[in-house]
């Protein structure tokens, strides 16, 4: 049987859900800076740590990016306008196209990561005990925090 929603699970969503948005907040801010739109951010930040260097396709981006293909087809177009990415394709079936970071789409991802890296220090911590007060059980689930009013589940 399905474990029944309480108010208790409703608030340990909402409060994650807060958190979570608080820091995608302060990322977007630190893109915007910048001059990236935060969905620019997104893609250079995919296509730089995508674990198959060299081999991201429009594809795996859009699969990352959890966008539509042809939408991320017109977001690389304009990524490559800006000279922050470049498109390559394979020798040996020209319908695979890579794309792969410019020496300046690292040059401003690494500006936008060193801007957002004391946040995510921050975050982190708070975002993974919202995450546990959210996956608990609710028998032992851990402290978390609301508005800034630190509750404990009895």
């Amino acid at each position: 049987m399905a474990h029944r929603i309480t108010k208790t699970d409703y608030e340990a969503l909402a409060a994650f859900r807060y958190a979570l948005r608080q820091f995608l907040r302060i990322g977007e801010e630190a893109a915007t800076d910048v001059g990236l739109t935060p969905q620019q951010h997104q893609a250079l930040l995919a296509i730089r740590g995508y674990p198959d260097v060299g081999r991201m396709t429009i594809g795996a981006l859009a699969e990352r990016l959890q966008l539509r293909h042809h939408s991320v087809v017109g977001l690389v177009d304009r990524l490559s306008q800006e000279g922050l990415v470049q498109r390559r394709y394979d020798r040996n079936d020209r319908r695979h196209v890579y794309v792969a970071l410019t020496r300046r789409g690292v040059r401003l991802l690494d500006r936008v990561t060193a801007a957002h890296r004391g946040e995510m220090k921050k975050a982190g911590p708070e975002l993974m005990e919202q995450l546990r007060g959210l996956i608990a059980d609710g028998s032992g689930a851990p402290a978390r925090r609301s508005g800034g009013t630190r509750v404990v589940r009895a």
